[in-house]
């Protein structure tokens, strides 16, 4: 339950942050957003919505790639 909380968390401040003017950020607070988001992925990968997401995500990759040929 705790991982879900901290993951919303993350979550809202990966919108604050992205939100904000793009010449507004220096070097350090872009590697600090990049950071961040690791973080959220690491947290959402076990959860169904994760797996969910990772699914969708192969569908996607394997519909392009036959598309291809």
């Amino acid at each position: 339950m705790l991982t879900i909380n901290v993951t919303v968390l993350l979550a809202v401040i990966v919108v604050l942050r992205l939100r904000r003017r793009t010449e507004a950020r220096s070097r350090s607070d872009e590697k600090l957003t990049v950071i961040i988001v690791l973080a959220l992925g690491v947290l959402i990968a076990p959860t169904p919505v994760g797996q969910a997401i990772l699914d969708l995500i192969g569908q996607l990759a394997s519909g392009v790639s036959q598309s291809g040929r």
